[in-house]
C-alpha cells in the first residue's frame, strides 16, 4: 500500500495537471471502488475549477472553487496517470511493469488548463480497494475518513513532547503504537522500520518506556521523533518507494527503496557503521517488521 511518501509524490505529480484546470466532464466508469463512488459525482464535478490539490496523511484532496473537496484513498494498486486528449501519455521512464488494462481505468477526468490544454487524468485501480468521498472544505476535520488523524510527520510539530504525549502509559509495542493512525498520521511499516533503526530502538521495546515518569520525553524519544521527520522528508525528496503496483502520476517509480537500511534486507548485514549485527524479519500484528537485534535496544 503506497505510504505517506508515495502519496505525497503523487500529489506533486499532479499538481502541474490539475491546480487550475477546469473540470469539463468525469467518466465514472463503475459505481464503486471500495465503497461507492459518492452521489452524483460526475454532475456535481464538472464545471469547476481546481483551486488546489492537498494530500492529509494518506488522503489526496481535490479542493474546488465551490468549497467541496473530492478525497482519493489509493488504496493497495491504485494509481493516477496523466494523458493529453489525444490519449498520448506524459512522459515517463517506467521502472516496473503497472496496469495500463483500460477495463481498471475506474474514473477519468477531463480538464482543461487555463491557457486552454486539454488533458485526462485517470484513475486505474485493479484492485478496487481505491475509494473517493466528496465533503466541504470546512467539513474536513469532521470526516469520518480524517477526523481521528494524529499529527503529520512532515512539520516541526511532531517532536520528542508531542511524541511522548502519544507513547504515555501505551503497554504495547513501539511498532505497533507508532502505527495507530490516531497517533502518527500516515506513517506506515516500511518507514516505521525505518525510522527505528535510525533511532536505534527496539520495534519489541514497550512504547511507554520512551516517557519519563512526570511525561516529559526522554533522549530516546526525542530521538526517534527526528528519526520519523527525517525518513519521511528523505522518501518524499527520493520520490518515495516504489513496491508493489504504486506509480507517480507520469509513470515514473520512486527510488527511495535503494536506501532502505532494514526493511526487506533480513538476512543482510546492518548498515550502521561499526554494528556487527544482521538484519532480522519478525511479526509483529500480522506484518513483517525487519531490524537489528545488535544495535536496536
Amino acid at each position: 500500500m503506497p505510504e505517506l511518501p508515495e502519496v505525497e509524490t503523487v500529489r506533486r505529480g499532479l499538481q502541474p495537471a490539475m491546480e487550475g484546470a477546469r473540470i469539463v466532464s468525469v467518466e465514472t466508469r463503475r459505481p464503486d471502488l471500495r465503497f461507492p463512488l459518492p452521489d452524483d459525482m460526475a454532475e456535481t464535478l464538472a464545471g469547476h475549477r481546481i483551486e488546489a490539490l492537498g494530500r492529509r496523511a494518506k488522503y489526496l484532496l481535490i479542493e474546488l472553487d465551490d468549497g467541496k473537496v473530492l478525497g482519493c484513498h489509493l488504496g493497495m494498486s491504485g494509481s493516477f496517470r496523466i494523458e493529453d486528449e489525444d490519449k498520448t501519455e506524459a512522459p515517463g521512464v517506467f521502472r516496473h511493469a503497472r496496469s495500463k488494462d483500460g477495463a481498471h481505468d475506474h474514473v477519468v477526468f477531463h480538464l482543461v488548463s487555463a491557457d486552454g490544454h486539454a488533458r485526462r487524468v485517470v484513475y486505474n485501480d485493479p484492485r478496487r480497494f481505491g475509494f473517493m468521498f466528496l465533503t466541504r472544505r470546512t467539513a474536513l476535520d469532521d470526516n469520518p475518513f480524517l477526523k481521528d488523524l494524529g499529527l503529520e510527520p512532515t512539520g516541526n510539530a511532531l517532536d520528542g513532547t508531542a511524541l511522548a504525549g502519544m507513547l504515555a502509559g501505551r503497554k504495547t509495542s513501539l511498532k505497533a503504537a507508532l502505527l495507530d493512525q490516531k497517533a502518527v498520521a500516515g506513517l506506515g511499516n516500511i518507514y516505521v522500520c525505518e525510522a527505528l533503526w535510525r533511532a536505534g530502538l527496539s520495534p519489541k521495546r514497550m512504547a511507554a518506556t520512551l516517557v519519563r515518569k512526570d511525561g516529559k520525553p526522554t533522549e530516546r524519544c526525542q530521538r526517534l521523533a527526528d528519526a520519523i521527520r527525517a525518513v519521511i522528508a528523505d522518501a518524499i525528496a527520493a520520490g518515495g518507494s516504489s513496491l508493489r503496483d504504486y506509480v507517480h502520476a507520469d509513470g515514473t517509480l520512486g527510488y527511495f527503496q535503494h536506501s532502505f537500511s532494514v526493511y526487506d534486507r533480513e538476512g543482510e548485514p546492518c548498515r550502521r557503521p561499526g554494528c556487527n549485527g544482521v538484519i532480522r524479519r519478525i511479526v509483529q500484528s500480522g506484518r513483517s517488521t525487519f531490524y537489528c537485534p545488535a544495535c536496536q535496544k
